[in-house]
């Protein structure tokens, strides 16, 4: 079955295919990679691979059709559905269950834009499917941006987290949904307060719906210490805002 979540900004986990490869510093640390190996160790069913290791779980297509209640989906949390390895073909059948259920929301968030971008070039973003990019730097997260602002999509969003630097003017034309975050883990890599803020003013300024997920292992005033003490607060309040889309 799909798996409740811990992500702050959705409700649940699917995993139609699990697996997958470094493609820009964001991954360095990978939590998926380090909880896919903890999985595999486990004998968890769909994790007999290695992570580098891409596998599809046809299986796991028919999971949210069995749930009658409206439910906000994180697809592939623990993989990249626009992975290089995985066929249109297979793409095809997952969207064809979110087109199947449109009582859910589901989020699909990518490293790969371009191909994202292709694959939807002769298809339609069903309206329940919000769709994003990750962006943790300025070479290789804010060069995904335009790639997804060509399709044409109820429901765009970025997923800055990690983020690792100072990010600059943001093309925020055609993002609904902006999500902040630092790196969490032993080697995390600290996030500077004036970096967040300078995203959260031009997302207030844009009228983008701006969501602060956590400090992670550094805090506002660059000490490290536990997640959960440095908490979520930016100014001293917490930022939830989730785009409303009726479904």
């Amino acid at each position: 079955m799909a798996s409740m979540s811990k992500i702050e900004w959705t409700e649940q986990t699917w995993n139609p295919v699990t697996g997958c490869t470094k493609v820009s510093p964001g991954c360095k640390h990978c939590y998926a990679e380090t909880l896919s190996k903890r999985l595999r160790a486990m004998g968890t069913p769909g994790y007999e691979k290695e992570f580098s290791e891409i596998n599809l779980l046809p299986e796991r297509l028919t999971q949210p059709l069995e749930r009658k209640k409206s439910t906000m989906y994180f697809v592939n949390s623990m993989s990249d559905l626009f992975h290089e390895e995985v066929p249109f073909e297979y793409i095809d059948k997952v969207f064809g269950v979110i087109t199947q259920t449109p009582h859910h929301i589901y989020q699909i968030l990518t490293k790969r834009s371009e191909r994202m971008r292709d694959y939807f070039k002769n298809r339609k973003v069903p309206k329940n499917a919000w769709i994003g990019v990750s962006v943790e730097d300025r070479k290789y997260g804010l060069a995904r941006i335009p790639h997804l602002q060509e399709i044409d999509a109820e429901t765009r969003f970025l997923s800055i987290e990690p983020l690792l630097e100072g990010l600059g003017r943001i093309r925020l034309k055609g993002i609904h949904w902006v999500i902040v975050g630092g790196e969490s883990g032993a080697k995390a890599r600290p996030m500077n307060e004036q970096w967040v803020l300078s995203i959260r003013n031009q997302c207030n300024k844009a009228g983008v719906d701006f969501f602060f997920k956590q400090w992670g292992a550094w805090g506002a005033d660059g000490v490290k210490r536990s997640k959960s003490a440095n908490g979520r607060k930016l100014e001293g309040k917490t930022w939830d805002m989730i785009p409303t889309i009726a479904v």
